[in-house]
C-alpha cells in the first residue's frame, strides 16, 4: 500500500482493523481477529478501560513527551511492545516482515535475521524434554528472555474457527474456500511463499509438515498438569529474564515473584482461552499491589489505543503488549504496515502525555491519582 494512502486511511488501530477484514478472506480474519466461546472477554478487554478517565493538565507548558522505558537493563524507545501471536505468516508472507518470518522460520533463523530484542515464548509440554530443548536453542541463539505462557494448558473454544471449519482435520466450506478465492491480492502473495508451518517443532533435517498435522501435535503436547514446581524447574535452567504471561490471580502473582520470575505480563490470552475471565485491565492493579515492586508488571489485552497505554502505565504497568493490532498491520500492508501501527500508538502516547502534563513516564508510572481516575460506578 502506498505510504500516503496508508496514512490516510489507517488513522487509527480501529481502521487499521477495518482494512486488514477486507484485505483478508473471513477464515484467516476470524482466526486472528475471534477469541473464545461468546467472546465476552474479548469485548471486555476493551470495554475495560472505558472505566478510567484522563484527568488533563493541558496549561503545563510540556511540548512533547519522553516515551522511553527500561527494562531489564536496557532502554526501549516507547512503552508499546508486539506480543507473541500464532500464524502471523497467514497475514502477509515471509519474506516481507519479522513477525511474518516468525512464523515460518526456526528460532536461530530468526535470531539471525530479524534486528531488535527477541523473545522467546514457550510452554510446559508433557514431555519436559521437549520445554527443555526449547529452553536451550533459546540460550543458544542469543534470545534475551524467555516467556512462558500459563494459560492455555487447556485450548479454549474457538467458536469462530468451528464455524468456519478452521479445526483440525479441517472442513472448510464451500463457501470459505470461494471466499479465499476472491481475496486475490491475498492469494498471489501467498501462493509466492511457502507452506506455513510451526518451523520450531521440526527437527534440523527433517520435512516441514503441515501446519495442521503440526497443529494437532502441539496441542496434544500440552500439559494441564503443569504447577509451580515446573515452573521453579524452568526457573533453575534459564539464566536469562524469566517472564510468566497468563498471570490475573493475585496469588499467583505473588507466587510468581517466590519462584524468581523476573517479570510477569497480565494476560487472559486475548479472551481466546477462558471466556468470563476478568479484563486484562481490572487485574492489573491487583497484581501491581501483589508484586510490591519486586519485578515489572506489563499489561496485555484490548489495547488499542495511546490512551489504554497511559492508562495502563498510571496504574503500575511498565509497558503494554499488543497482539492483534499488529496482526492487522500486517495483513494491510506487511513489514509497513506493523510500523504503521506502532506509530499510531507514539503519536496518541505522545498526545496524551502533552495534554495531561506529564514530562516522561517515570512521572507517570503508578501515580494514577494524577492522572487516571476511576469512574464512580
Amino acid at each position: 500500500m502506498r505510504p500516503k494512502l496508508l496514512q490516510t486511511r489507517g488513522y487509527s488501530v480501529a481502521a487499521m482493523r477495518h482494512m486488514a477484514r477486507r484485505r483478508l478472506p473471513r477464515v484467516i480474519f476470524d482466526f486472528a481477529d475471534g477469541a473464545a466461546e461468546n467472546e465476552w472477554t474479548l469485548r471486555a478487554n476493551e470495554q475495560a478501560f472505558e472505566q478510567y478517565v484522563l484527568l488533563p493538565k493541558p496549561l503545563s507548558g510540556r511540548q512533547g513527551s519522553d516515551q522511553s522505558i527500561e527494562l531489564f537493563g536496557e532502554q526501549i524507545a516507547t512503552p508499546v511492545l508486539i506480543g507473541p501471536t500464532g500464524l502471523a505468516g497467514a497475514m502477509w508472507p515471509k519474506g516481507e516482515i519479522a513477525a511474518a518470518r516468525a512464523a515460518a522460520l526456526t528460532m536461530e533463523e530468526l535470531a539471525k535475521e530479524a534486528p531488535g530484542r527477541l523473545w522467546m515464548q514457550t510452554y510446559l509440554y508433557r514431555d519436559r524434554a521437549v520445554t527443555r530443548e526449547f529452553m536451550e536453542r533459546a540460550q543458544a541463539g542469543g534470545f534475551k528472555a524467555l516467556v512462558l505462557t500459563t494459560d492455555n494448558q487447556v485450548l479454549g473454544q474457538r467458536e469462530r474457527d468451528l464455524r468456519n471449519g478452521f479445526t483440525i482435520p479441517p472442513r472448510l466450506r464451500p463457501r470459505t474456500v470461494l471466499d479465499m478465492a476472491l481475496h486475490a491480492g491475498w492469494l498471489l502473495r501467498m501462493r509466492q511463499t511457502p507452506s506455513i508451518t510451526f518451523a520450531n517443532y521440526v527437527k534440523p533435517g527433517q520435512r516441514r509438515n503441515d501446519i495442521l498435522s503440526l497443529g494437532a501435535y502441539m496441542a496434544n503436547m500440552l500439559d494441564p498438569a503443569a504447577t509451580w514446581r515446573d515452573v521453579e524447574w524452568l526457573r533453575g535452567l534459564w539464566t536469562g529474564p524469566l517472564l510468566l504471561k497468563g498471570i490475573l490471580h493475585p496469588d499467583e502473582a505473588r507466587e510468581a515473584v517466590a519462584v524468581g520470575a523476573d517479570a510477569i505480563i497480565v494476560s487472559n490470552h486475548g479472551g481466546r482461552q477462558l471466556d468470563g475471565a476478568m479484563p486484562s485491565i481490572e487485574a492489573l492493579p491487583w497484581a501491581v499491589e501483589a508484586v510490591q515492586g519486586k519485578i515489572p508488571v506489563l499489561l496485555d489485552g484490548g489495547v488499542r489505543r495511546g490512551a489504554d497505554v497511559v492508562k495502563a502505565l498510571a496504574l503500575g504497568a511498565s509497558a503494554c503488549l499488543i497482539g492483534r493490532p499488529a496482526l492487522w498491520g500486517l495483513a494491510v500492508a506487511g513489514e509497513q504496515g506493523v510500523a504503521h501501527v506502532l506509530e499510531i500508538f507514539r503519536r496518541e502516547i505522545d498526545r496524551v502525555l502533552t495534554l495531561c502534563g506529564v514530562e516522561d513516564l517515570r512521572q507517570l508510572r503508578g501515580n494514577a491519582g494524577a492522572t487516571v481516575y476511576r469512574r464512580q460506578s
